[in-house]
């Protein structure tokens, strides 16, 4: 089989699985997980067959996958790939190439540039902002919160670039208390700390309450979220910046979803005063549903994120436009905005306001149906996140491994205030109507057997 025949089997195989991806069980069997066991041979010595290879990882890998493609997986904010981007992604994959230097790729960086513009647009940005294309909101966290470091390092005379971080004059570092695990990963990763910071009580949802943030009497790095990763929540920012503005402190915004809230104008009002924030970090692979993987980072202040990451040597001449490796931790890297760029370019403005607006009222209907049953519902559903209690914590855990096991749909466990809860989080742009109802009424079942009635 030539290249040509080869590409064509791979598009047949994987049209194939997406068409009957509404009919499989959102998670693959135990058989199907027990059959991954054959990709475990020893290493060929020789070369194998192209098409053998293909063959091999469809007939056993496809059936090991989780339908996440579909539009009933509501664990982890994932979303799916809307047909552009996913199309976009076979057609970039082909291009393979290396988005780190214009000269490189000048249709990679070209789509770069123009995608970032209209991400800043949709979502309500700076014009003045720097953006990057990274692997995820980790990732874009970290990028934001090197650019901070840089910015107020700066200010005290130090330049953390070149002399590190030993002997550096301290800042404060603030949180509240429902920050997210990637975020305190990322303060590791920039060398400030998990565990070092002042921490702010948030209320029933999970929103920093403003009346406990603490005065501010030096410049401080204070971390916000929009979108609660339970909840859905957003932090008060419109308080939280004016109070930033006074001291000269650095906002930085964790949006790994809920920043994509800006574009559906029912939604909007939750981003109000996000706007004044100095970074932001969010994830195009979930509620603009692109292929994995996909996080995006933006910092108002242009020339502290290229100090933080820009990369100078003799054989990389700088050029007149923008080169994005140096605006990024990655020097070789995917072009990820390729997809972005067909994702809005086919859906546009009122497209993805659709999207964001429908996959909320899905998750209101969630929450609906499952109140109307007697089940507590546990937040305030101003998105695409519920989270639902079934009694004690037994039964719950007991509700939640039956439905995984059910197959139906996929929804996660989370722990919130102390409490164990299911977590349904909405965000494929394929979840339709039908889905929901077939979700919901499983779900009600599976709960009904659980707790005995």
């Amino acid at each position: 089989m030539d290249r040509d025949e080869l590409l064509t089997n791979a598009a047949e195989r994987a049209a194939s699985y997406l068409r009957r991806i509404r009919q499989r069980s959102v998670a693959p069997s135990d058989a199907a997980v027990a059959g991954l066991q054959r990709f475990s041979e020893v290493l060929p010595e020789g070369p194998s067959d192209a098409a053998e290879v293909l063959k091999q990882l469809d007939e056993v890998g496809s059936p090991g996958t989780v339908a996440n493609a579909g539009g009933r997986f509501f664990g982890f904010v994932n979303g799916g790939s809307v047909p552009a981007a996913l199309a976009a992604n076979v057609l970039a994959a082909a291009w393979d190439q290396n988005a780190a230097l214009r000269v490189m790729s000048p249709v990679a960086a070209t789509l770069e540039d123009v995608a970032l513009g209209w991400i800043r647009d949709l979502l309500g940005l700076p014009a003045e902002s720097a953006g990057s294309f990274v692997t995820g909101a980790t990732m874009a966290n970290m990028t934001c919160l090197v650019a901070a470091r840089h910015a107020l390092l700066a200010r005290s005379g130090w330049d953390v670039e070149a002399q590190g971080l030993f002997g550096a004059p301290a800042f404060q570092v603030i949180v509240g208390e429902e920050v997210h695990a990637s975020l305190r990963k990322a303060m590791a990763m920039a060398g400030l700390g998990r565990d070092r910071v002042t921490t702010v009580p948030t209320d029933s949802q999970g929103r920093m309450q403003s009346d406990s943030f603490p005065n501010l009497t030096a410049p401080a790095l204070i971390c916000i979220q929009a979108g609660n990763v339970n909840t859905g929540a957003f932090d008060p920012a419109r308080e939280i910046c004016a109070a930033a503005r006074e001291s000269g402190s650095w906002v930085h915004v964790d949006g790994a979803f809920g920043l994509w809230a800006a574009c559906a104008p029912e939604r909007a009002h939750l981003m109000q005063g996000y706007g004044d924030a100095d970074s932001w970090a969010t994830d195009a692979h979930k509620w603009l549903n692109v292929p994995y993987d996909c996080g995006v980072a933006f910092v108002r202040n242009r020339a502290a994120l290229y100090d933080a990451l820009n990369l100078q040597a003799a054989y990389l001449t700088p050029g007149a436009l923008r080169d994005p490796m140096q605006w990024t931790p990655e020097s070789s890297r995917r072009a990820r905005g390729v997809e972005v760029w067909a994702a809005i370019k086919s859906l546009g403005r009122t497209g993805l306001a659709e999207m964001v607006e429908r996959t909320c009222k899905h998750a209101q209907r969630f929450a609906e149906g499952l109140h109307a049953a007697g089940h507590t519902v546990l937040n305030d559903v101003v998105i695409n996140q519920v989270l639902v209690r079934f009694g004690d914590d037994a039964t719950t855990q007991a509700v939640i491994e039956a439905v995984q096991r059910d197959g139906t749909c996929w929804c996660g466990a989370t722990v919130w205030h102390g409490q164990k809860a299911m977590r349904i989080s909405v965000s494929s742009w394929l979840t339709d109507e039908e889905d929901v109802e077939w979700s919901l009424d499983a779900i009600l079942r599976v709960a009904k057997h659980c707790q005995g009635r």
